[in-house]
């Protein structure tokens, strides 16, 4: 079995023709559609790259914060079921930062070139990355 391209690999090609080719080629809608085309295929190359660690680190981050196991869906649910009846707000330790870096892994996912997602970036330790 080859080792390449992969999935992501594939994603890029395709959405790099749409928008490098196809899109320059096509006029109006057309044009329009195929430039939407090529961000949802960016954004599912950036899912398949991107979503396993995060997701992993999110379920790390609800384990100690909720000091219990379980699944991410469910161990969400009971971290926005703690927030709706007052049991966690952002003065609970861990809750605030957990909530940031969730929201800065799914904008990596979303929308990487989003500014104030850039600039987020850049005033953490580290910097800015490219996903």
């Amino acid at each position: 079995m080859q080792d390449t391209p992969n999935p992501a690999e594939i994603l890029a090609a395709v959405a790099r023709f749409l928008k490098d080719e196809a899109a320059p080629a096509l006029s109006g809608h057309l044009a329009f559609q195929a430039r939407v085309a090529a961000n949802a295929l960016e954004m599912m190359r950036r899912q398949i790259e991107l979503a396993p660690a995060a997701e992993a680190a999110e379920l790390e981050r609800l384990k100690a914060l909720l000091s219990q196991d379980g699944d991410l869906a469910s161990l969400t649910a009971e971290l926005s079921r703690r927030i709706a009846a007052g049991e966690a707000n952002l003065a609970t330790p861990g809750l605030a930062d957990h909530l940031w870096a969730t929201t800065l892994a799914k904008m990596a996912v979303d929308q990487p070139n989003y500014a104030a997602y850039r600039a987020s970036l850049a005033g953490r330790p580290g910097g800015a990355r490219d996903p």
